[in-house]
C-alpha cells in the first residue's frame, strides 16, 4: 500500500514538472525568447492548417532543419472564394535573429490557384507555404520543418474599445491647453506685434469675425509650423488670388490661411462640445472627430462666400462708378484724376476699395496699364476683365477714354436690366414648392375644416 501511494506521489511530481517546463515562455508574444521556445516541451509536428479566422492570436513555434527555433503569432486572416492572405509576426532566433516576411497571399489567376510561400531562414532551408487543396487554403512548413501550437494571445481589446471614448477627451483637452497657454505665454511679445500690425491696418475697415477670434490662436502655433514647411510656394500659388477675390489681402496671407485651416481642426470638435454642453443635448461624441474634418473645410466654405458677396456687391456698384468715370473724363479731368474723383464721391464698395489700390499701386511706380491687370487679377470677374482690358487697348492707341466708358455704362445697365428679368423669371419657378407645402394645405384646412367638422357632428 505504501509502495502504491509514494508511485502516485511520484508521478504527480513528475507531471507537475512536465507542465512547469511546459508553460516556461510567457503568454505574451514580445517577451518570449529562444531560451524559454527550447526548454518548452512541446509537440513538434508536421500537421499542415487549415487557414480560418480562428487562427488570429494563436503563438506557434516552429524548428528549422538547421537547428533554429522561432515564434510566430497569427495576427490576422482574409478567406474567400477570391484570395486567401495570412497576416503574420515570426522571428527565427538564430546568430543575428531572422524576421521573415509579414504576410502571404495567393489568390486566383486564370482560374488557378497560385502557390506562395516565405523563408523562415536565412539559407532558405524551411519555408512556410500556403496552397489551395479542397477548396480550403491550407498551410504547412515544407523542408522537414515542425510547428507547435502554443497559446492562444489574449486581445487588448478593451483598449481598441477605449479609443473612441478617450479621443474626443483628449482633444477637448489638447484645446484647452492650447487656450489656456494662448493667454499665458509670450504676451508681451504677441502684444507687441499686434500693436504694429493695428498700426498698419485700416482702423475704419471691419476685421471679419472668424479671423479675429481665430487669430491669435492660429497665428502663434499653427503659422511657424506652415513657413517652415517645404511647401511654402504651393500654398502661396493656390490661395493668393482666392484671397485677393474676397478682398482679404490685409487680413489673410496664404500662410495664414492653412494655418486657419489647422487650427480648426481643434476649434471645430471644440465648438461642437460647447455647443452640445451649453443646450444639454446628447448628442453622441463619435460626431467629435467628424467635426474636426468639418472644421478643416470650412474655411474654404467661408472663403467661397465671401467671394461670391464681394462679387455681388461689385456687379451692383459698377454701372453707377462706370458713370461717373465717364462723366468725369467727359468734364476734363484725366483718367486716373477720375478715378480720384469716384473714390472721393462713390458709397463704399469692393470696386472702390480697388481703385483705391489702384491709385496707391500708381503712386508708386506702376504704370496704368500694369495696375489695371492687377485690378482685373484682383477681382477676377468677366465684366471688370471686359473693363479692364478696353481700357488698356483705348490707352496703348491713345483713343478717348470718354466714350468707351459711357458705352460700358450703358452695355452694363442692359446686362443689370436684363439679369433682374431672369431673376424675376425664375422666382415664380422658385416659390411653387413653398406654396404647394405650407400655403396650399393651409388654406384647404381654412375651407373644408368646417365642413368636416359639421359632418362629424351631423350638422350638415
Amino acid at each position: 500500500m505504501m509502495k502504491l501511494i509514494f508511485y502516485a506521489i511520484l508521478q504527480l511530481l513528475l507531471m507537475s514538472e512536465a507542465q512547469a517546463q511546459g508553460n516556461v515562455c510567457p503568454k505574451d508574444f514580445s517577451h518570449i525568447n529562444s531560451s524559454c521556445i527550447q526548454q518548452s516541451r512541446m509537440n513538434y509536428s508536421e500537421k499542415p492548417l487549415i487557414l480560418s479566422n480562428d487562427l488570429k492570436g494563436n503563438i506557434y513555434f516552429y524548428q528549422t532543419p538547421g537547428g533554429s527555433v522561432g515564434k510566430l503569432k497569427v495576427i490576422g486572416t482574409i478567406v474567400n472564394n477570391r484570395e486567401c492572405t495570412l497576416f503574420l509576426e515570426a522571428v527565427t532566433f538564430d546568430s543575428r535573429n531572422f524576421v521573415p516576411n509579414s504576410s502571404l497571399t495567393i489568390a486566383v489567376d486564370r482560374n488557378q490557384w497560385l502557390k506562395n510561400r516565405i523563408f523562415l531562414d536565412r539559407e532558405g532551408l524551411s519555408a512556410l507555404e500556403l496552397v489551395r487543396k479542397d477548396n480550403k487554403c491550407v498551410l504547412s512548413l515544407t523542408k522537414d520543418a515542425s510547428l507547435a501550437y502554443f497559446t492562444k494571445e489574449v486581445e487588448k481589446a478593451r483598449a481598441a474599445h477605449n479609443l473612441l471614448f478617450y479621443s474626443p477627451l483628449a482633444l477637448v483637452f489638447i484645446a484647452i491647453f492650447i487656450i489656456v497657454r494662448t493667454f499665458m505665454e509670450d504676451q508681451d511679445k504677441f502684444k507687441a506685434s499686434e500693436a504694429l500690425e493695428e498700426v498698419e491696418v485700416d482702423k475704419n475697415k471691419k476685421v471679419d469675425f472668424l479671423v479675429k477670434v481665430t487669430k491669435p490662436f492660429y497665428k502663434r502655433y499653427f503659422l511657424p509650423m506652415v513657413q517652415g514647411s517645404k511647401s511654402k510656394a504651393k500654398i502661396r500659388a493656390k490661395y493668393r488670388q482666392k484671397l485677393a477675390n474676397a478682398g482679404l489681402t490685409k487680413d489673410l496671407t496664404p500662410e495664414e490661411f492653412v494655418s486657419l485651416k489647422l487650427f480648426m481642426i481643434l476649434g471645430g470638435p471644440f465648438v461642437f462640445l460647447a455647443v452640445r454642453a451649453f443646450l444639454e443635448e446628447d448628442w453622441p461624441l463619435s460626431l467629435t472627430p467628424i467635426m474636426g474634418v468639418v472644421g478643416f473645410f470650412y474655411p474654404n466654405i467661408w472663403l467661397n462666400g465671401k467671394i461670391q458677396r464681394r462679387n455681388q456687391e461689385t456687379l451692383r456698384a459698377m454701372p453707377f462708378i462706370v458713370d461717373m468715370l465717364a462723366l468725369s473724363v467727359e468734364a476734363g479731368l484725366d483718367f486716373m484724376a477720375a478715378i480720384q474723383r469716384v473714390i472721393e464721391k462713390a458709397p463704399p464698395s469692393p470696386l472702390v476699395e480697388e481703385f483705391e489700390t489702384l491709385i496707391r499701386e500708381t503712386k508708386i511706380g506702376s504704370s496704368r496699364a500694369e495696375g489695371l491687370r492687377q485690378l482685373s487679377w484682383r477681382v477676377n470677374m468677366i465684366e471688370i476683365n471686359s473693363f479692364c482690358a478696353t481700357l488698356i487697348a483705348a490707352d496703348s492707341v491713345g483713343a478717348s477714354i470718354g466714350p468707351i466708358l459711357k458705352q460700358l455704362s450703358n452695355e452694363l445697365r442692359v446686362k443689370r436690366s436684363s439679369r433682374a428679368e431672369q431673376l424675376g423669371a425664375t422666382a415664380a419657378t422658385k416659390i411653387l414648392i413653398p406654396m404647394i407645402f405650407f400655403i396650399l394645405p393651409a388654406v384647404l384646412v381654412a375651407i373644408f375644416a368646417p365642413m368636416v367638422l359639421k359632418m362629424m357632428t351631423g350638422k350638415l
